[in-house]
């Protein structure tokens, strides 16, 4: 499966920048859609309140995903590989 990767940083509480990505279908083109799976899984980490916009998380690449995140992709249509202070 072809994803596409949105490179995303947010400054946690404590000042530090957090880096994740969030991979999608490559069809998947709705940026409210993408940018709420962001929110989803701020909220997750306990930033509930988190105004999560394309200054924070842009779209960076095209990849052939592996197989966890297709397992991801299917089961709620999108997946986070955590990179930096998650």
């Amino acid at each position: 499966m072809k994803v596409s990767v949105y490179d995303t940083y947010v400054t946690k509480e404590d000042g530090k920048k957090m880096h994740f990505d969030i991979l999608v279908p490559q069809t998947e083109k709705n940026t409210e859609t993408i940018l709420g799976f962001g929110k989803k899984y701020l909220a997750s980490k306990g930033m509930h309140d988190y105004q999560l916009t394309t200054e924070e998380s842009k779209f960076c690449h095209i990849e052939d995903s592996v197989p966890k995140v297709n397992e991801d992709i299917i089961a709620q249509g999108y997946s986070i590989v955590e990179m930096e202070n998650c």
